[in-house]
């Protein structure tokens, strides 16, 4: 078996390099803060705060209920086919007699040892379950005071990319081939919903089924940065395309940015180049662009 307290510690530690503190919860407003189990309501505690807490922040999951496999089935739910479960751990104290030599002097019974076990379980938000009573699931969430446009619907549409609202997180999850976006209403407007939606989208253009976009040789460490850069930038010519006003979603980026742009000349031409075959890839889908359109470009 795994060593589940070096699995955990090392979780954790990848998040807080990362920047991310996974004991600070992502949802504001009236969410409760506390991850509980749907069935009973009881709040996790402890380590199980912490892995919760990060699993909902990490996956951009809306709820903080959970339930076990067996607990889904017991409310007539079923786990959605594909979903991945989150570990908690629980202590049992096990009995145990102390050696028959290590009896009492008096004669009586042997003294009683109680020693803690380790127990690993799964785990699963109800975001991730289908057909529980209406009670166990979240409010129906309200239309966003701003109207849509039609083009950067288009685009979302015709990537075909699945896009899940949900939880208080943008984010493209590779492992799953997924895009997390907060719910529509949550936007101050419709020009940051759309700027955020397809900045993710870009980022979704460069897997390896796709563009399969890959800048380690080059930038090494700066690979990350590079991405982001390249996202921000097909964002921004997928925005001018639809007429919106386009928006810096990214803004922690620019330090890291600046110090790519300073050391490679010639990567801001290449951060370009990348995100116009994005824009062109998610146009052209969208039959927003015909493949003739498609200018080469300058790498």
């Amino acid at each position: 078996m795994n060593d589940i307290y070096q699995t955990i510690t090392d979780k954790i530690i990848a998040e807080l390099e990362a920047g991310t503190a996974p004991w600070v919860r992502p949802w504001s407003g009236e969410a409760d803060p506390f991850p509980r189990n749907a069935l009973s309501q009881r709040p996790y505690r402890g380590i199980n705060h912490v892995l919760l807490g990060m699993e909902a922040h990490c996956r951009g999951y809306a709820s903080n209920q959970w339930l076990t496999f067996r607990q889904a089935h017991q409310l007539g739910a079923h786990v959605r086919k594909g979903e991945r479960a989150s570990t908690i751990i629980y202590y049992e104290a096990k009995i145990m007699d102390k050696e028959a030599t290590e009896t009492v002097a008096d004669g009586n019974e042997p003294e009683k040892r109680f020693i803690p076990l380790l127990k690993v379980f799964s785990v699963f938000n109800v975001d991730q379950i289908e057909g529980l009573p209406a009670s166990y699931q979240e409010l129906p969430v309200a239309d966003p005071d701003w109207d849509a446009c039609a083009s950067a619907e288009q685009i979302m549409t015709g990537s075909g990319a699945e896009i899940r609202h949900q939880g208080f997180q943008a984010f493209y999850s590779p492992p799953n081939d997924l895009i997390y976006l907060p719910g529509r209403p949550t936007f101050a407007d419709g020009a940051a919903y759309y700027s955020t939606a397809l900045h993710e989208l870009c980022h979704w253009t460069g897997a390896t089924t796709r563009l399969g976009r890959k800048l380690g040789r080059r930038f090494g460490e700066s690979a990350y940065a590079m991405e982001e850069l390249i996202a921000e930038l097909g964002a921004a010519f997928l925005s001018a395309h639809c007429r919106l006003d386009g928006r810096l979603q990214h803004a922690s980026y620019i330090a890291s940015w600046l110090e790519v742009l300073q050391r490679d000349k010639r990567a801001v031409f290449i951060a370009a180049a990348q995100a116009q075959k994005a824009a062109d890839y998610l146009l052209e889908h969208a039959g927003l662009l015909a493949p003739t359109e498609v200018m080469p470009l300058a790498a």
